[in-house]
């Protein structure tokens, strides 16, 4: 037989002597332990009073009540002489039946209480003691004996544990809310651009898994803006809309830095020192959209590279701490000026080194312009900055938050020491079908219960990258057809919901341990006026198994749960009840289905819990899970592609459907051509990056399908750099994101000297072919590259220029255009034909 704690928490000072407090077991029939009166000394629990429990003559202990344990050493065994008159009959283990009532027999062990695993006395936020009631509840008739459940939880044997939920003596940590990430990301490269790496992981159930070698991704919204009304709207509308989809509290947004940041780059507002503009890229657009669907949405930005001005020659942003200050505030500024955004939260650099001199100086910099109100979270990587912090005032002063990235929902002591905000400021990043969505469903409580984060912000907020990029459809939902308009609201967007639309930012999390005694975990929030909302997991380990980082063994089972309901709790009569069942055996899931509410019977109510379930209870009645007309089917890139880039006033400062990799490709107006090249895509940084991952030494953008074959690429190129400028048309181009510098592919180069190379790489090694041009440096030319099977073939200004040669891999591809160096260059007139 075995057994289930009840947690039930009790003052810890209450217990002289918690070593010498076990009882003797005594087994009473449920309905007993509901309904028995012992002449006052033992009220209706059901009702959430006390329980009194007898052992041995003068060591009743009181549930959960102030008086302290009378016992005085081990308990006397108990005689029929010393047994109450008026106790419910005992019985032994053995004699464990139904009675004719049919009504369970339960057995009791009770416990006194020992520090909880996360107790701290007057910490807020953290769990209480508590007693511990075992029981074992089944039902000799089979089936279940208390209310509805969901099929088939009730073919075995259940375990049964109850739960309290008290605001009377206090509330836990402050909610802060949930997010996701737009840009920036996931790599193995190293602190000074290393080489970056993945190992891919086949579980048992057969699921690749692909971990990073590393953490932190970047252009992971760059499809989103391409899409076509109505369809980008309602994309938005699932992300941010209040009480519609996901309705999340925070969005994070990558500080573009013009380098590499997994799946590809993202501008600088400040390309070079004396240049500012605070319209390139598309993240402010993102987070005006998040804010006219949600005017309290919190708003914040990290860096994860850094133009090249800012380390003056080195790949280091704190050597002039000043300088790089200025820089991210005058992004913050940027934001208010331009586009009415007040940013709440400022990061330091992603996963990688902090510098405590540089998180003084921007703290300074920001309250000497009177922007005390922005919160620096440090230091999105691990929790090391904890340990500077605790004996550091002046830093510990300086940040307001310890952000640390994929923490297994696991905190450290440091941390906790410093007495601030602890956030999982990047979690999830997790290929997004039901394993993805277990993962995130397990984390978001297992963050606070067992790490005290108050904030979990998922990497990613949505996939809208090529799916064959690194870390494909990581996000909570899918949105990487702009051609078509198709896309997919994944199941992440649902369990999100499961917390987003019952919760804001500023509620309180009830002091609970958050344990389900079945396995899975549990957490309640309040807002304080009486409202309350309870989050129940069950996922299991195989099901819900993040990328990062490996998850321990441990085991969940059905169970029956009793959640008893005291405080300012005990009147509520009735809880709205959402649901979700991720359906791994039979391949059908049910996901933020608003179920009959439950009724609270004297402050209790019961459920019955299967594996891999979401519930929430609320006192809330403003959930729903809205749907939009279903989108268009999906479709593959166009087989056939232009683009003149002939835009006077384009809304966004790069080209729809170029996917930066190396380098940024903008819009520009050639002023000075009277041609036909006036208005032309430019690639405009010329000075390599403060790296974040391993960028390449050349510049590229792709675009297209990656399971083209066979292509004819034509592009007109215009060389600006002289001398040793070059430029590049290509196809089959089978890479990007962190692994850019591995790129394979057909690479047909020409370059300001007059010569021209096919390669097989982009690095340029694998030489397949070389010659004279004639091209020179300003003027325009005209390339084309036609693939097709085995062999390929390359004209200049429509001429042939080469012909005949043999390439056998990579077998598909890309197509992509870039430059030799970091270097200014044009192009125009883009067109693919590809099969």
């Amino acid at each position: 037989m075995t057994s289930v704690p009840l947690h039930l928490p009790v003052p810890h000072s209450s217990f002289k002597h918690p070593e010498h407090c076990l009882l003797p077991i005594i087994a009473y029939r449920t309905r007993d332990l509901v309904a028995a009166r012992e002449r006052g000394k033992t009220r209706n629990l059901a009702a959430g009073e006390r329980l009194g429990v007898r052992g041995s003559p003068g060591n009743t202990i009181p549930l959960p009540g102030k008086r302290p344990c009378l016992a005085r050493g081990p308990p006397k065994r108990e005689t029929p002489s010393s047994r109450d008159a008026h106790a419910p009959p005992r019985r032994t283990a053995s004699q464990l039946s139904h009675s004719r009532d049919g009504s369970t027999i339960a057995s009791l062990a009770i416990q006194c209480p020992i520090p909880a695993r996360r107790y701290t006395s007057h910490q807020p936020g953290l769990a209480s003691p508590f007693l511990k009631i075992a029981t074992t509840n089944f039902n000799p008739r089979g089936g279940c004996p208390w209310g509805p459940r969901p099929p088939g939880v009730c073919a075995a044997a259940l375990s049964t544990a109850a739960y309290v939920l008290d605001d009377a003596g206090g509330l836990g940590r402050q909610f802060d809310g949930l997010g996701a990430v737009s840009g920036g990301g996931v790599s193995g490269a190293d602190g000074r651009g290393g080489s970056s790496g993945a190992v891919l992981l086949i579980l048992s159930s057969g699921r690749r898994l692909q971990r990073a070698l590393g953490r932190g991704i970047t252009a992971t919204s760059r499809l989103l803006v391409n899409y076509q009304e109505p369809y980008r709207s309602q994309i938005l509308d699932y992300l941010f809309k209040p009480n519609f989809g996901a309705s999340l509290h925070i969005l994070k947004v990558e500080i573009g830095g013009d380098g590499q940041s997994t799946d590809g780059t993202e501008p600088s507002h400040m390309h070079y020192e004396n240049d500012e503009n605070y319209f390139r890229g598309y993240e402010w657009w993102l987070m005006k959209e998040a804010k006219t669907r949600n005017p309290k949405i919190k708003l914040i930005g990290l860096p994860w590279t850094f133009p090249a001005w800012i380390g003056k020659g080195e790949n280091w942003p704190y050597d002039y701490p000043d300088v790089t200050a200025y820089y991210v505030v005058s992004w913050i500024l940027g934001a208010k000026r331009y586009h009415d955004l007040d940013i709440d939260y400022i990061g330091i650099w992603n996963e990688r080194a902090f510098s405590s001199k540089y998180i003084k100086v921007l703290r300074q910099s920001l309250d000497r312009l009177g922007l005390r109100n922005i919160g620096i979270i440090a230091a999105d990587g691990d929790w090391n900055v904890s340990k500077e912090m605790i004996v550091d005032p002046y830093l510990n002063d300086a940040v307001e938050v310890v952000g640390a990235h994929y923490p297994g929902t696991k905190t450290v002591p440091n941390a906790l020491l410093t007495k601030k905000k602890l956030w999982s400021s990047e979690d999830y990043s997790t290929f997004n079908d039901e394993v993805g969505a277990g993962c995130w469903a397990r984390i978001l409580n297992q963050n606070y219960v067992n790490g005290n984060m108050t904030s979990t912000i998922a990497w990613n907020l949505v996939a809208s990258y090529y799916e064959e990029l690194p870390f494909g459809r990581c996000g909570l939902m899918t949105a990487q057809e702009p051609w078509s308009g198709h896309y997919k609201v994944e199941a992440p967007i649902w369990i999100t919901a499961h917390t987003t639309q019952f919760t804001q930012p500023g509620w309180s999390y009830l002091q609970v341990d958050g344990q389900l005694e079945g396995g899975g975990s549990f957490v309640a929030l309040t807002d304080g006026l009486g409202n309350l909302t309870i989050i129940i997991e069950t996922m299991t380990h195989n099901h819900s198994q993040c990328i990062r980082p490996l998850l321990p063994h441990f085991s969940v089972t059905p169970q029956k749960a009793t959640f008893y309901l005291k405080g300012s709790f005990y009147m509520v009569q009735t809880l709205q009840v959402w649901h979700s069942r991720l359906g791994f055996e039979s391949g059908n899931s049910s996901l933020f289905q608003q179920l009959h509410p439950v009724k609270v019977w004297k402050g209790s109510f019961s459920l019955y819990l299967n594996v891999d379930e979401v519930y929430t209870l609320t006192t809330l009645k403003t959930g729903q899970k809205c749907g939009c007309p279903e989108p268009p089917p999906p479709q593959p890139f166009p087989s056939n592609y232009k683009d003149d880039f002939n835009i006077r006033n384009p809304p966004f400062s790069e080209a729809p459907n170029f996917a930066d990799q190396t380098g940024v490709f903008e819009y520009f107006i050639n002023s000075s051509d009277p041609g036909d090249h006036v208005f032309t895509l430019r690639q405009v940084v010329v000075q390599r990056p403060i790296t974040w991952a391993s960028d390449a030494d050349q510049t590229i953008s792709l675009i297209g399908n990656f399971q083209w074959v066979n292509m004819t690429v034509t592009c007109d190129i215009y060389i600006e750099k002289q001398r040793d400028g070059g430029v590049f048309i290509a196809g089959r181009v089978d890479n990007g994101g962190i692994y850019v510098r591995r790129t394979k592919g057909v690479f047909f180069w020409v370059f300001a000297d007059g010569t021209y190379r096919v390669t097989g790489d982009l690095a340029g090694e694998e030489i397949l072919m070389k010659g004279l041009s004639g091209v020179r440096d300003n003027t325009w030319h005209t390339l084309t590259l036609n693939i097709q099977g085995t062999s390929a073939s390359g004209l200049l200004n429509g001429y042939p220029l080469w012909e005949n040669v043999t390439v056998s891999k990579p077998s598909n591809g890309w197509a992509a255009i870039g430059t030799r160096s970091f270097e200014f260059a044009q192009f125009d007139n883009f067109h693919v034909e590809a099969s």
